[in-house]
């Protein structure tokens, strides 16, 4: 790296550090933690899933209002610029002190991007502050009942109609699409991976239902969504005929992106709360600098039995989320330098899987009978943990991504 190069990673970094002071500062004086009621967790960003949208609602019109929620993003929308690490930032801090339930503050950052590459310049423009300030919220409609992984084989059906376009099939795992205003929806319009268009749909159109799925973590978060005959403007395209692939493609790496950062920070505070419950063992400092004076001890043979099992399953889950973090800052970094972000995000997808899954697994082994013979939020969070290796592409075929595009192992 050239001196020019190093200067100005400096002076990036320190206007990151300064816009995390002045987050904290704010956050500090104004108090956007949940508000308590009957079905709410303790400490949680918890409760019903209609208190949940809600509140966050309540904290993006807090923070667009006060300027927060707009940096990172261009001008041409409402923003107030700055490299897009700054958004990673302001969600950390949503996440840590849990104002926000995480997945879904951070469909913002899925969404968005795609409006503002895709649309037509006007439409970005008058609908990215809606959902920016919390005036609404948006769905993704990509998932089909007979087309999970398999994206490509979607069937939901666009046929030209004059200037606009009648769209008829059904959705299926659309999260908060009860709640959304507009859709980003991949429609059929003709054979093959050309053959896929991306439409951007207002949710109360004339031929929408929306059917909300419980889950076994007892939260409507997904839903059906069946469109008949539904006519939507030529104007709401995003992109070309037949771009739709493009779009999904591009989209889809950052869900891998600064959507994990976020979730990575939430998965932290989750250790510090098992850390606390089981209050006695211990993980590594990722704070603490060593002393670098010390002269080690090389006769000095370590005690295995001087760590307990409870802390080696502690420590073990501590450095997972590590190796994850260390990933995911990775691909932050390339991220806020414009690179692309392609098949290596499938690394990032499988180390987070399986960290979430071992931490709640660690939960449910250091906290006897408080998953399986109670109602705390432990139970939920290890339940909706066992999706980690499906949502967002499953594990299986993120492993043959990897395999294939990464390490150039061939298809079989």
């Amino acid at each position: 790296m050239n001196s020019a190069a190093v200067e100005v990673q400096a002076t990036d970094e320190l206007a990151v550090a300064g816009f995390r002071a002045g987050v904290r500062a704010w956050l500090d004086d104004h108090d956007l933690s949940p508000l308590k009621t009957d079905d709410s967790a303790d400490g949680l960003a918890g409760g019903s899933l209609d208190r949940q949208v809600a509140q966050l609602a309540r904290v993006r019109a807090a923070l667009y209002d006060a300027g927060w929620m707009r940096y990172g993003w261009p001008a041409s929308v409402g923003g107030l610029g700055g490299p897009a690490i700054l958004r990673a930032v302001l969600g950390e801090e949503v996440a840590t002190r849990d104002l926000a339930e995480p997945g879904i503050y951070s469909m913002v950052e899925v969404l968005v991007p795609t409006v503002i590459s895709y649309a037509r310049p006007s439409l970005a423009a008058s609908m990215v502050p809606l959902l920016l300030s919390g005036r609404e919220q948006w769905c993704q409609g990509f998932s089909e009942p007979g087309s999970g992984s398999d994206l490509a084989s979607l069937s939901t059906r666009a046929v030209p109609r004059g200037d606009d376009w009648v769209i008829t099939g059904q959705k299926v795992w659309t999260s908060l699409a009860q709640y959304a205003a507009r859709c980003v929806l991949l429609t059929r319009t003709a054979p093959g991976h050309g053959g896929i268009t991306a439409f951007f749909v207002d949710m109360d159109s004339p031929g929408i239902t929306v059917r909300p799925l419980r889950t076994m973590h007892g939260v409507d978060e997904f839903a059906e969504v069946f469109l008949d005959e539904v006519v939507v403007p030529g104007s709401r395209m995003l992109g070309q005929p037949g771009g739709g692939w493009r779009v999904a493609t591009d989209l889809l790496p950052y869900e891998r992106s600064t959507c994990f950062w976020h979730r990575i920070a939430y998965l932290y505070s989750r250790l510090d709360r098992l850390l606390a419950a089981t209050a006695g063992a211990a993980v590594p400092d990722a704070t603490a600098v060593p002393d670098a004076t010390a002269v080690p001890d090389a006769t000095a043979v370590p005690d295995a039995t001087a760590v307990s099992d409870e802390a080696a399953a502690l420590g073990a889950v501590y450095v997972s989320l590590h190796a994850l973090r260390c990933r995911s800052l990775a691909t932050q970094r390339r991220l806020a330098d414009g690179g692309p972000l392609g098949p290596e995000t499938s690394v990032d997808k499988v180390l987070l899987a399986t960290a979430e899954q071992q931490l709640y697994d660690t939960a449910r082994d250091l906290l006897p009978g408080v998953i399986e013979l109670t109602e705390s939020p432990w139970r939920t969070e290890y339940l909706y943990s066992r999706a980690a290796s499906i949502y967002g592409g499953t594990a299986e075929i993120q492993r043959n991504i990897i395999a294939r595009r990464l390490l150039e192992l061939g298809k079989e």
